[in-house]
């Protein structure tokens, strides 16, 4: 039962702070699967990630001949869902070269290298320090 040969599958890999996201992009109606689960309930219905993970797709109108499948890991789900943004962003860029233009207009294919910085020894934090006394 042969279900996946004749299916044309798309790969991108996208990174926001410590979360990874390989995307694939098949063929169909544009639902998004995420580790097994729909979108919006893997995303809790925030809309603005919601949002975020159709982005790439809506700027180039393909929200409903896209499937997207996700599997994602690391942090939390701000950093997951931009980092799956990434991923949708590659993978269209993949899919045919002109579409690379409009989507790095709009900066999806640009990765984010904010991260939390380290804490250093004798600081409370990255960079709060303990009250000063004088005596």
């Amino acid at each position: 039962m042969p279900a996946t040969t004749d299916r044309v599958m798309y790969w991108g890999t996208g990174r926001r702070k410590t979360s990874v996201a390989r995307v694939r992009l098949v063929t169909g109606t544009g639902k998004v699967l995420i580790n097994g689960r729909p979108g919006d309930d893997y995303l809790q219905f925030i809309p603005a990630y919601l949002l975020a993970v159709k982005a790439p797709l809506d700027t180039l109108g393909l929200e409903n001949e896209y499937d997207v499948v996700v599997n994602v890991s690391g942090g939390g789900l701000t950093g997951q869902a931009e980092a799956i943004r990434m991923g949708v962003a590659r993978a269209l860029c993949q899919l045919s070269p002109d579409h690379r233009s409009p989507i790095k207009a709009e900066g999806y294919l640009t990765r984010d290298a904010r991260a939390k910085e380290r804490r250093k020894y004798g600081l409370r934090k990255a960079r709060k320090a303990p009250q000063f006394s004088k005596r």
